[in-house]
């Protein structure tokens, strides 16, 4: 055990084990896995997936989750389609996290990779729920909103973060991105629910299988994109 904290919601912990001779990292909430920094592919193709659906050029960015950091950190070194073309750079990242330890464990360098990331000047972690940040944020505010607070709909780390995947809450998410704008759930496994609720809301939704390697089995995770309409009213 590295670290641990106690908040409103129960303990969010941060575990150290050695696998394939390297050293691990993971984050557990209330004694829920949530994710290490052994296989980090399908975070980082959260990112990756996001910015190719949107297209060149998408500026301002929402992750609801920090996690350990790592669709954080591939959109800012990503940017977008062009790379290194600073055109197609990303240009603001804001990171919701609800657990001010998480937060803390990244910048005081318990998670070691956490100082760089957060020296960005591109990056802002907000502390608080995404609920509040999306229902808070202006119409069209963002090009990308990425949502992973959980392992998905069927593996939620609190009960209450079932609103996040249900049409009202996706809705408001469709109300800040721009004419164009995409948004990416991650999800450990197949969601037919909230396909449903992304199609209902949005013009275009689709489910994207993402391969992993896991403890010597192949096997997926799930991406859910759907893109807003290029025109038509922002509510």
């Amino acid at each position: 055990m590295l670290a641990r904290a106690a908040t409103p919601r129960g303990e969010v912990a941060l575990r150290e084990r050695i696998a394939d001779g390297r050293r691990v990292l993971e984050l557990r909430v209330n004694g829920v896995f949530v994710m290490d920094t052994l296989e980090t592919t399908t975070e980082r193709a959260l990112a990756t997936r996001a910015l190719a659906a949107v297209g060149p050029g998408p500026k301002d960015v929402l992750v609801g989750g920090l996690g350990l950091g790592f669709t954080a950190r591939e959109l800012l070194a990503a940017g977008g389609p062009g790379g290194t073309d600073d055109t197609d750079r990303v240009a603001r990242v804001d990171v919701v996290e609800i657990e001010e330890p998480v937060v803390a464990w990244m910048r005081d360098g318990t998670i070691p990779h956490g100082p760089a990331l957060l020296a960005d000047r591109r990056l802002r972690v907000i502390t608080d729920d995404v609920r509040r940040v999306v229902a808070a944020a202006g119409a069209a505010s963002y090009d990308l909103v990425l949502l992973d607070v959980d392992n998905g709909p069927g593996y939620l780390v609190y009960e209450a973060n079932t609103e996040v995947y249900a049409a009202p809450f996706l809705a408001g998410v469709r109300r800040v991105l721009r004419p164009g704008g995409v948004v990416a759930v991650w999800s450990a496994d197949a969601a037919p629910a909230l396909l449903g609720a992304l199609r209902e809301v949005f013009a275009h939704a689709e489910e994207v299988p993402l391969p992993v390697r896991l403890q010597g089995r192949d096997e997926r995770y799930l991406l859910y994109l759907a893109t807003r309409e290029r025109s038509g009213p922002p509510g």
